[in-house]
């Protein structure tokens, strides 16, 4: 994937390490919250993502493509498999304890992924400077050494926990706290 200045860390940028307290390597991560639309038990038509993390700095989640998800006939839609990126990328920001909103997303299709597909994905931190990660992840089908179907590059920025209240539910936030919970 050819990333764009937006999404390539600068010089100075340092890759993220495991903090102190987080998720144990092979821990399973929560929900934002129960109604996310990317990782949410509770979405009727959700992705349901669920994901671990093998390390405490990149995370591997899987996301079975349903009817529901679907663009062209019996192919998942283009603008799903973004937001299964964004997702993604999304859990693994929730690693640095802090957070993020996204800033700049680009994705890349490789090939098409027919509903009924597990799509097995991958987020990796590039680098982080100031309030700026720079993220990467890729989708592969049905296997996590499958053909690459979907890659994408991605800025994040941290922002303060008021822009969540500010901007969507603070009731929600509250009401479904969890320990390491810090991106909604």
């Amino acid at each position: 994937m050819t990333r764009s200045a937006l999404t390539t860390p600068p010089p100075d940028a340092v890759l993220p390490r495991p903090l102190p307290g987080g998720p144990a390597p092979g821990a399973a991560l929560g929900s934002h919250y129960s109604g996310c639309f990317g990782c949410g038990a509770d979405h009727p038509t959700g992705l349901r993502l669920t994901a671990v993390t093998p390390d405490g700095v990149t995370v591997v989640a899987t996301f079975t493509v349903g009817t529901a998800h679907q663009g062209a006939p019996g192919l998942a839609h283009g603008g799903v498999l973004a937001t299964a990126m964004d997702e993604v990328i999304g859990m693994l920001v929730w690693l640095f304890q802090r957070p993020y909103v996204t800033a700049r997303l680009e994705t890349d299709y490789l090939a098409p992924v027919p509903v009924g597909t597990v799509l097995h994905m991958r987020a990796w931190c590039n680098g982080m400077s100031g309030r700026k990660a720079y993220l990467e992840a890729e989708g592969r089908i049905g296997s996590p050494d499958g053909p690459v179907a979907v890659r994408a590059a991605a800025l994040f920025i941290e922002v303060g926990m008021e822009h969540f209240a500010e901007h969507g539910d603070a009731q929600a936030i509250i009401d479904e706290h969890h320990e390491y919970e810090v991106n909604p």
